[in-house]
C-alpha cells in the first residue's frame, strides 16, 4: 500500500482519464533472484545440489559452478524446508506449512509420503539409507520415524517437549545430532529408544547440524551468523566461518566443502572448512518481497521481505537492511504487510500472527503484538491505534495494546488497506474476487469493484483512484470508486507465482506523480510503473 493518510487526503480530487496510462512504461527497480527464500539445502548421490523454498513452494536444482537455479520441482507441491536423499533415487522433503512429506522417485510424480505432522521441518535418512526420520519444529515439537515407501504411519520416538530438532544428520554412531533450536544445545537421539543427550551448549540459536567428509559435525547458529565445529566426544566448540545471521541449513559438497543457506540474503554460501575461507555463490538483493510501502515524500520503499525488513531507495533503487529474522536482538517475524506513517512502520506477519510497530527514524522496534489469525495488514490510525486486517478470521480489528475491538466481520481474506475518505478504508478480499471500502464507525461495507481474480493488494493514487494488483489476471488496475469503472495500468507482469491456499506475496504502492510500485514474487523484483 502506498502513503494512506495522504492518499486520503487526496481522494477528493478530481479522477484522470483512464487513458493516461496507455503509455504506461514497466521498469525494473530492484533486480530480482533465483530463490524466493532458501531454507533447505542438500547433495543428491550423484553431487547435484538441491535447496528449497518454503514461501515461494519451489524445490530447485543448483549448478553451483554457475551460480545458477531451475525449479525442479514447484509449487504448490515445491514447498520445501528440509531435503532428503534414500536409495533407489528417492528425493524426499518437508512442507512445513502443511504438514506434509513429499516424496519423488527419479522423475516419477511427487506423492505425499506421510501428513498431519503441523510444522514438520527437519528431515534425513539412516547412513545405509533404510529408515527415515523427521521433526515437527515451531507448529509441533517432535521426532519421527517415518516409513520411505509411505505404507506404515509415523512411529513417534521422542514426543514433546523436545525444544525444536531443527535440521539433523545420522552420526558414526547410529544416533540422530542436531541443534535444539529453543534450547542452545547439540544434542544426539537414539531412533530406537528416544534417549537423548548433550553433546554441547552455549549456542545462541543453533540450526542445523551436519557431519563432514571426516565426521567432524558442523553447526550454524544462525542468531550469529556462525559456522561452529562440535567435537561429539567433549562438546568443545570452534568457530569455522563468520557469515552474516538468519542462516538456515548447510550441506557437505562430494570435496568436503560446506554449502551454506542464508534466507534473508536469499543465497548460498560455501565455506572452506579447512581454511574457513567463504565464497558468495548466490544472493538476492531482496529474500520474498511479499508488500511495499512509500513514505510520504515518495524518496523511500518500506518492504516487507519476509525473512527481513528493508528499505529501498525509490528512485535508484539501493537496497538496506534495517531488521532480519533470527538474528540476536531482533524482534522481527516474517513481515508478508507493511504500512508507513509519518513516524512509524507497522508490520504484518501472517505466518506468525504478529503486527509490530518500527520508528522511522531508528529502525528500533517499538511494540510487538501477537495473537492474530492470519493478520496481513494493518494501518496505524492515530498515534498508539492500529487496524488490522485478519486474513485467517475475515475480520477488521482497531487494536491499542492488547485491546481489540472488531471493526468489521465477514470479510473474505482481508489480504490488503488503504484509508479512504472521511472514516473509511478501502479492503482487497482476495478470496472474494473484490475491493470494498468500510465505515470505521459502523462496519458497513460497500462494494466499489467486484468479479477481480485474485485482487491482492490496492492503494489510492493522488486523484482519488484505485489502483489494484490483481494477481489473477497478472495486471495493475485502476479503479473509479464512485462508478466501479476499471482501466488497465499494466498488463502481463511477473506476479502470481504462489496462489495457493490465498496468495503470501503482492503489494503496490503509488507516489503523489502517479509511480507505481508493485512486488513481483515470481522475479522476487520490486518494478516500477511510470505514466
Amino acid at each position: 500500500m502506498g502513503v494512506w493518510r495522504a492518499a486520503a487526503a487526496a481522494a477528493s480530487l478530481s479522477l484522470a482519464a483512464g487513458g493516461a496510462w496507455a503509455q504506461a512504461k514497466v521498469e525494473t527497480l530492484v533486480p530480482g533472484s533465483a530463490f524466493h527464500g532458501v531454507h533447505g539445502v542438500r547433495f543428491s548421490p550423484a553431487g547435484e545440489l538441491y535447496a528449497g523454498s518454503v514461501a515461494g513452494q519451489s524445490l530447485y536444482k543448483v549448478d553451483l559452478a554457475a551460480g545458477t537455479a531451475e525449479v525442479a520441482v514447484g509449487p504448490p507441491h515445491g514447498m520445501a524446508d528440509d531435503i532428503a536423499f534414500g536409495p533407489g533415487g528417492q528425493m524426499v522433503w518437508t512442507a512445513i506449512l502443511e504438514g506434509v512429506v513429499y516424496s519423488r522417485r527419479g522423475d516419477g510424480p511427487v506423492e505425499a509420503l506421510a501428513r498431519d505432522l503441523p510444522s514438520v521441518n527437519s528431515i534425513a535418512f539412516s547412513r545405509d539409507g533404510r529408515r527415515l526420520f523427521a521433526a515437527q519444529v515451531f507448529g509441533g515439537d517432535a521426532l519421527w520415524e517415518l516409513d520411505p515407501a509411505g505404507v506404515k504411519p509415523p512411529r513417534l520416538i521422542h514426543g514433546e517437549p523436545l525444544g525444536g530438532f531443527n535440521s539433523f544428520a545420522a552420526g558414526p554412531d547410529g544416533w540422530l545430532y542436531g541443534p535444539l533450536w529453543f534450547k542452545g544445545q547439540v544434542v544426539k537421539i537414539h531412533p530406537d529408544t528416544g534417549e537423548l543427550k548433550v553433546v554441547a551448549e552455549g549456542l545462541d540459536t543453533p540450526a542445523a547440524a551436519k557431519f563432514g567428509a571426516k565426521d567432524d559435525l558442523y553447526v550454524l547458529d544462525t542468531a550469529l551468523g556462525e559456522v561452529v565445529r562440535v567435537d561429539i566426544a567433549t562438546g568443545a566448540k570452534a568457530r569455522v566461518a563468520q557469515l552474516a545471521s538468519a542462516l538456515d541449513n548447510l550441506a557437505v559438497a562430494p570435496d568436503g566443502k560446506l554449502v551454506v543457506s542464508n534466507m534473508a540474503d536469499n543465497g548460498l554460501q560455501v565455506v572452506d572448512p579447512a581454511t574457513g575461507a567463504v565464497r558468495q555463490v548466490m544472493k538476492g538483493a531482496l529474500a520474498f518481497p511479499a508488500d511495499l510501502a512509500l513514505s510520504e515524500d515518495g524518496e523511500t520503499l518500506y518492504v516487507a521481505d519476509v525473512f527481513a525488513y528493508r528499505a529501498v531507495d525509490a528512485a535508484g533503487g539501493a537496497v538496506r537492511d534495517i531488521a532480519r529474522v533470527h538474528t540476536r536482538g531482533s524482534k522481527l517475524e516474517y513481515p508478508t504487510g507493511v504500512s508507513v506513517g509519518p513516524d512509524r512502520v507497522v508490520l504484518a506477519s501472517s505466518p506468525a500472527g504478529a503486527v509490530l510497530v518500527y520508528d522511522r527514524r531508528t529502525g528500533q522496534a517499538l511494540e510487538v503484538l501477537h495473537g492474530f489469525n492470519a493478520p496481513s495488514d494493518a494501518l496505524e490510525l492515530v498515534a498508539g491505534e492500529l487496524l488490522v486486517a485478519e486474513m485467517g478470521g475475515g475480520d477488521l480489528l482497531r487494536v491499542r495494546g492488547e485491546t481489540r475491538t472488531k471493526v468489521a466481520s465477514g470479510l473474505a481474506a482481508p489480504a490488503s488497506l488503504a484509508a479512504g475518505p472521511g472514516n473509511s478504508v478501502y479492503v482487497a478480499e482476495v478470496a472474494g474476487g473484490r475491493v470494498s471500502r468500510v465505515d470505521l464507525g459502523s462496519g458497513a461495507r460497500t462494494t466499489i469493484v467486484e468479479n477481480l481474480k485474485l485482487p491482492k493488494a490496492v492503494a489510492v493514487g493522488p486523484d482519488g483512484r484505485l489502483f489494484v494488483l490483481e494477481l489473477g489476471e497478472r495486471r495493475v488496475i485502476s479503479v473509479d470508486p464512485a462508478s466501479g469503472a476499471v482501466s488497465t495500468v499494466a498488463g502481463d507482469l511477473p506476479v502470481g507465482l504462489v496462489t495457493q491456499p490465498v496468495p503470501l506475496a503482492g503489494g503496490i504502492a503509488v507516489s503523489a506523480t502517479g509511480v507505481v510500485y508493485v512486488t513481483s514474487d515470481v522475479e522476487n523484483s520490486i518494478l516500477r510503473i511510470v505514466p
